[in-house]
């Protein structure tokens, strides 16, 4: 387990790494654009890598810290740490949608054809392929790692794909061909997407600090590997979640009342490998019951009560 978060944190670190050298160069870029083309999409494309920059720097410090191992303190180990991040990002998400809303709407109010439209579209395509080259890198890490906060990191700089063509159509739109407020309207398009995709961010990040129940499909794959064992109808009370990289799954199991300790510890590691062929590196917690012992205090039971 240790090797496998110590290989995983080499992998996120790198790619948050990449994500803060983008950052870098693009706030430099943009800052200089803006400057020289008084574009309001453009100024939304500034303002988000520099919150870009935020983010990247938020999830660096994160995955760093979701890939200490469990110590005395944290015996779960610090992959929340992670889902920590991540919501953060969407907040600094949001706070940049709004100071392109408000910078939209004021443009509205007196359009004016930005200057130097060409410098702005070249800035633009120089951005978009640089993104591009890194959210290939980050979904290759994110897919290797189920990274959240690498996750999320990569659903941001793909609205950044989206924010470089609407400021190269925004400014072929006004300057290009005089539609005065296309500009403007392209900045408000862009608010509204980001802060849509922030809260489906948020959303994923809450799931995972809040500890909820694995999507159906996921259920039901652990559910069909575990129905091929012979002793599938004793289990019971299944209970899965989710922290950084490490999968916990644990239930109840009922046995024969008059097995022997070194019997059913026997049977509960073959479950355990069992498990572990479909899910690599999960923490797994199995509890016998006697056949038939029913906790009344768990409302979640989920197997019906045997016939007497």
């Amino acid at each position: 387990m240790t090797s496998h978060l110590e290989a995983r944190g080499r992998l996120t670190r790198r790619a948050a790494l990449a994500s803060v050298a983008m950052a870098v160069a693009l706030v430099g870029l943009k800052s200089w654009a803006a400057a020289s083309t008084g574009s309001v999409a453009m100024l939304g494309s500034l303002a988000d890598s520099a919150l870009d920059l935020l983010a990247s720097l938020v999830t660096l410090m994160g995955v760093g810290i979701a890939a200490q191992p469990a110590d005395a303190e944290h015996r779960f180990g610090h992959g929340k740490a992670e889902a920590i991040a991540a919501l953060l990002q969407t907040m600094l998400i949001g706070l940049s949608a709004l100071a392109i809303g408000w910078r939209a709407g004021a443009a509205f109010a007196a359009p004016a054809a930005p200057a130097a439209p060409e410098l702005g579209i070249g800035v633009s395509l120089a951005a978009i392929a640089a993104t591009l080259a890194l959210v290939s890198y980050q979904r290759k890490v994110a897919q290797a790692t189920g990274s959240l906060a690498i996750h999320t990191d990569q659903l941001h700089y793909q609205s950044d794909l989206l924010l470089n063509v609407s400021v190269i159509a925004a400014l072929l739109l006004d300057a290009g061909l005089g539609l005065r407020g296309a500009d403007a309207a392209f900045g408000l398009f862009i608010a509204l997407y980001l802060v849509t995709g922030a809260a489906r961010s948020a959303r994923a990040a809450l799931d995972m600090l809040m500890d909820r129940e694995w999507p159906a499909e996921r259920r039901e794959r652990l559910d069909k590997l575990l129905a091929g064992h012979r002793l599938a109808g004793g289990v019971h009370s299944l209970r899965t979640r989710t922290s950084g990289a490490t999968d916990f799954i644990q239930f109840h199991l009922w046995l024969d009342p008059a097995m022997n300790v070194r019997d059913a510890h026997a049977v509960v590691d073959e479950l355990e490998r069992l498990i572990e062929r479909g899910f690599p590196h999960a923490e797994i917690l199995i509890h016998v019951d006697p056949a038939g012992n029913i906790d009344r205090d768990d409302q979640f039971f989920d197997t019906p009560e045997p016939n007497r």
